[in-house]
């Protein structure tokens, strides 16, 4: 009789554990709600708009020295500031990069992107863009380029020196339209950047003007009066044909220059599709452009 009721009690007692556990694993949590706060949210007078910066700092970055520090400026801001300050991170905790300031740029309405990466004006492709998204008429006004750097130029970039221990090295990575933009100011270098990470560029835009724009530039000048200057150029193996072939000829070109103040790379990331890509793209992206010598522990 023992014997059963101790059989009994150890029955009753796992399945109360048991029925305990499947309340406990039935009540999942909710996952905590995490944003990316900008750090700064400027006016700019010449476009009308807001623009918010996210700033990443070297590990010794102090306002009690007189250091300064190279800036990069990242286009398309909070959507790829965790990406950026997360891969400059993992190459900082091996000391593979040079200490630099990494600020992204966005508008404060992502759908201003579009005028301010896109180089020429577009009529045609404005209005298919909103009739395809249903969107009011004049929504989209492409070809900014042109005053979102002068912008850059006149008030993000001097907010951002005027603030922080920056100096006149100068750095610029942009991802497809933003890539479009990053390669737009290489092409209209006046060696105010000196460093340009062209990601996914949207070279097929405006019947590739600014594509032709750029090889007959490469083909006719024999030399290039800019400082030194490092540029990296890729695309996914995977994107569609608006984006290899043009990128290839922008950089066969440019490599075919044998310009001596480029250091120019450029790699094709096969398997990568135009979404993937950036990921794909960042670490190495970084590692060129402000890569120094690996030190392994």
């Amino acid at each position: 009789m023992k014997e059963h009721f101790k059989t009994n009690s150890i029955i009753i007692t796992a399945m109360l554990l048991l029925f305990v556990s499947t309340i406990a694993f039935g009540q999942k949590l909710e996952p905590k709600e995490r944003k990316t706060e900008p750090d700064h949210t400027i006016t700019s007078y010449i476009l009308g708009r807001d623009y918010q910066l996210y700033i990443s700092f070297p590990k010794n970055y102090s306002t009690k020295d007189t250091v300064s520090y190279p800036v990069l400026y990242v286009l398309d801001g909070g959507l790829v500031f965790p990406i950026i300050n997360g891969t400059r991170a993992i190459l900082d905790s091996q000391k593979e990069l040079e200490d630099l300031i990494i600020v992204s740029i966005s508008a404060a309405d992502f759908t201003f992107r579009y005028n301010d990466y896109t180089t020429s004006v577009s009529t045609s492709t404005d209005e298919k863009r909103e009739k395809d998204l249903n969107v009011p008429k004049g929504l989209f006004k492409s070809g900014g380029a042109d005053k979102f750097l002068a912008s850059m130029k006149t008030e993000i970039i001097p907010f951002v020196d005027k603030n922080y221990k920056t100096n006149s090295d100068r750095g610029i990575f942009g991802h497809s339209f933003g890539g479009l933009f990053t390669a737009y100011c290489l092409v209209n270098s006046d060696g105010y950047f000196t460093r340009f990470g062209v990601s996914s560029p949207a070279f097929y835009w405006d019947n590739e003007k600014l594509l032709n724009l750029a090889v007959t530039q490469f083909k006719e000048n024999k030399t290039w009066d800019i400082p030194q200057t490092k540029i990296f150029i890729s695309v996914g193996g995977k994107e569609h044909s608006g984006f290899v072939p043009t990128m290839v000829k922008y950089s066969s070109y440019l490599e075919q220059s044998d310009y001596d103040n480029i250091d120019l790379k450029w790699q094709i990331f096969e398997g990568e599709s135009h979404r993937s890509m950036y990921s794909a793209n960042v670490s190495k992206a970084l590692s060129i452009l402000y890569g120094k010598k690996v030190v392994n522990d």
